[in-house]
């Protein structure tokens, strides 16, 4: 118990932290409730699977600066796909999109790992290349989503013997999202690839004295960056109905909800789980500036100048970290 406490320790202080911040929006606005934070978790979908997806390239010892631009096109395609299509192409569209964002992630890791290209030249290269065919695909928002699939992240989830009032605090987008994490994160930290990205992290020269397939395991992990970022894309259609050609502002969100995280730039250390209390710690942020009336461009300055601090402690750790 006490050592999982103090692996955990980061994601608890975040968790304690997201507490204070929501009982501090429930003492300027009473009635700030369920309701509220069903709205707060929809909000925080996009850029949960952002913080994913940069999450599993960050421990690799990596970064992915085309996160954004991937949401989008995976976004847009999804959206054209299923405009004017029965319901059920859902079925068939969802694990296209998915196998596409899988594709252009694996894209960037070919790229960086082929040409030796550092990775923030690669990805912000492709970052141009996805965004371009985002706006291929459609030149302004449009398109269309299923039905049932919007309703997947709309309203709570009935729990049968359950009282409605316990209920609402279940929302369907935190359920479809805790089941989209764990379905791919659970079964990789426990996995010889898990060890493996976290081992490259760390360490590339030594992973690959103790036998570990370097390239194909940087591949991977920039492969499973892009199945997240997809998931990101797919949300942003299912909550508006449509998609969106031009990225949104997820990039930064997700590096610094990743070093707030407790995740190391320079990789090899770190997990999900921080990050992803990092995200609605920021979310939460906002909204709370929101209802003391704050002036939204002076809410967006207060945002940024969290999240270049943020950045630049992360960065101040790394290297830190590293002279060590």
């Amino acid at each position: 118990m006490t050592a999982m406490l103090r692996r955990q320790g980061w994601a608890l202080g975040l968790l304690l932290l997201l507490v204070a911040l929501f009982a501090a929006a429930r003492l300027v606005q009473p009635g700030y409730g369920a309701g509220d934070v069903g709205s707060l978790v929809r909000a925080a979908l996009p850029y949960a699977f952002a913080v994913a997806a940069q999450t599993v390239v960050v421990i690799a010892g990596g970064i992915d600066l085309s996160v954004a631009a991937t949401m989008a096109l995976t976004s847009v395609t999804a959206a054209a796909l299923m405009s004017g299509a029965d319901e059920s192409f859902a079925l068939v569209a969802v694990p296209l999109v998915l196998l596409l964002g899988f594709a252009l992630g694996a894209l960037n890791g070919v790229l960086i790992v082929a040409t030796r290209v550092p990775d923030i030249i690669v990805t912000l290269a492709t970052l141009f290349m996805f965004g371009g065919a985002a706006l291929l695909v459609l030149e302004s928002p449009g398109g269309g989503a299923a039905e049932w699939l919007k309703a997947l992240i709309v309203g709570t989830l009935p729990v049968p013997g359950l009282p409605d009032a316990a209920t609402a605090w279940m929302p369907k987008a935190l359920i479809v999202l805790l089941v989209c994490l764990c379905a791919v994160w659970i079964p990789l930290r426990r996995s010889r690839l898990g060890l493996s990205l976290y081992a490259i992290g760390s360490n590339e020269l030594a992973a690959f004295r103790s036998g570990v397939a370097v390239a194909c395991t940087r591949i991977l992990a920039y492969a499973i960056g892009g199945l997240f970022s997809a998931m990101g894309g797919l949300s942003l259609t299912m909550s508006t109905g449509i998609g969106s050609p031009i990225p949104g502002p997820y990039l930064l969100a997700s590096v610094a909800a990743v070093v707030l995280g407790g995740v190391t730039l320079g990789g090899g250390r770190g997990g999900l789980l921080g990050p992803i209390l990092a995200v609605f710690v920021l979310r939460l942020v906002r909204t709370l500036l929101t209802l003391l009336a704050v002036d939204p461009n002076a809410t967006t300055i207060v945002e940024g100048a969290i999240m270049v601090g943020v950045v630049m402690l992360g960065a101040f750790v790394a290297m830190r970290s590293q002279r060590a």
